[in-house]
């Protein structure tokens, strides 16, 4: 209920945009860098791999981090909503507990769906 209340589906998905476009950007930089044309003296091919490696980590902190941030301000509103902030772990404890009985057998790539 935390998540819904916080609107936090869209906050991420806004995220994810971001980070998308970043890393497609940055593909685009290391492609430019490989078959750019050699004649333009401004353009450093070094520069633009650096950007290619390191834009598309830098954008995925930022999308952990806003991730990471909208988790503890739903678990903050859950144990409000709850009353008792024990319950929410509780209850949590037990969602946890579900987990681990049964298995999914997800790949990494697709463990957070």
């Amino acid at each position: 209920l935390g998540h819904v209340h916080n609107k936090d589906i869209l906050i991420g998905t806004i995220a994810a945009t971001f980070a998308g476009a970043i890393a497609y950007l940055a593909t685009m930089a290391k492609w430019a860098a490989i078959f750019g044309e050699r004649d333009d003296e401004d353009k450093n091919p070094i520069a633009l791999i650096g950007i290619a490696i390191f834009a598309p980590m830098a954008a995925m902190l930022v999308q952990m981090a806003i991730s990471r941030t909208r988790e503890y301000k739903a678990d903050s509103y859950g144990g409000e909503l709850a009353g008792n902030p024990l319950y929410l772990a509780s209850a949590l404890k037990k969602l946890e507990i579900g987990s681990t009985r049964t298995s999914m057998d997800a790949k990494p790539a697709t463990a957070h769906m």
